[in-house]
């Protein structure tokens, strides 16, 4: 089972989740585009274990084929999912991970969900990539599974929905010339945002110290770090991809999807998709 893209849950796989309790959630308010989800009671539980729940609830349904995304988030909505098919809540569900190595979208996706470094507000555009990669994690594949999807599904914090972007962005390059590629995008971006190999092991570095990290697909990686506001995630996608030798980045936009937002007063569940329309009109 383990080097299988698509992942029926059984009930030997359901044995691997742990019980994790919840109090329930209730809608208050709904508009086209907002709805405002409020908890019955904390309990012991965190804002962002209801947003995981929230979005199993909401968006899976039995027979479906769904994404599994790679994040704290996305465990926790995995973790529930296992206890909603062990208590028959749902059945005939199959899972597609996104950090599995024959990942494929062969079948079709009906939801996946997601965890994400930083949204940008109204647009619902994402980083995904900043963390260090664990074996078999993969931008590329990450972006072709939640790319394929019906329905996408980000589950963050209110911290991660922001309207003042910075930070890092990971961006994969053919290693062959790399240092050519990591120049132009430093003079892409000039004053605006460093351009540092990612290593494999110990400190970061423009040169990406002496064992830089090298992609199962071969690439390296460039985090493009932005020290000053990043006004339009999508503007900085369509320059990254002008550039030769960018193979990938990890900019998630232009796509419809879903954004549960947890803090500690409720649940902002926000779409894009009014947001789009009117970016095609």
């Amino acid at each position: 089972m383990a080097s299988s893209s698509v992942l029926p849950f059984s009930s030997s796989f359901r044995s691997w989740f742990h019980p994790c309790l919840a109090s329930k959630i209730t809608f208050t308010r709904r508009t086209n585009s907002l709805s405002i989800v409020t908890r019955s009671s904390l309990s012991d539980n965190s804002a962002l274990l209801q947003a995981a729940k929230h979005t199993v609830d909401s968006y899976v349904k039995s027979g479906m084929v769904v994404g599994f995304g790679a994040g704290h988030a996305s465990d926790l909505a995995i973790h529930y999912l296992g206890q909603q098919l062990k208590a028959g809540a749902l059945k005939d569900i199959v899972g597609t991970p996104t950090c599995v190595g024959s990942a494929s979208v062969a079948a079709k996706i009906d939801v996946a969900f997601s965890d994400a470094d930083v949204i940008e507000e109204v647009t619902l555009s994402a980083i995904i990539g900043r963390r260090k990669m664990m074996g078999e994690e993969s931008i590329i594949q990450e972006k072709t599974i939640l790319g394929a999807a019906e329905k996408l599904v980000f589950i963050v914090t209110e911290k991660q929905y922001r309207s003042d972007l910075d930070g890092s962005i990971p961006v994969l390059i053919q290693s062959f010339n790399w240092m050519e590629t990591a120049e132009e995008i430093d003079d892409l971006f000039l004053g605006d945002a460093e351009v540092w190999r990612r290593p494999s092991v110990g400190y970061a570095g423009p040169l990406g110290g002496d064992f830089p990290m090298v992609t199962k697909e071969g690439h390296n990686v460039l985090d493009v770090i932005f020290t000053s506001p990043i006004i339009s995630l999508a503007d900085v996608a369509n320059c990254l991809e002008q550039v030769d030798g960018v193979v990938e980045h990890g900019i998630i936009c232009r796509i419809p999807c879903t954004a549960v937002i947890a803090s500690e007063n409720g649940l902002r569940i926000i779409d894009n998709n009014l947001i789009l329309e009117a970016g095609r009109a």
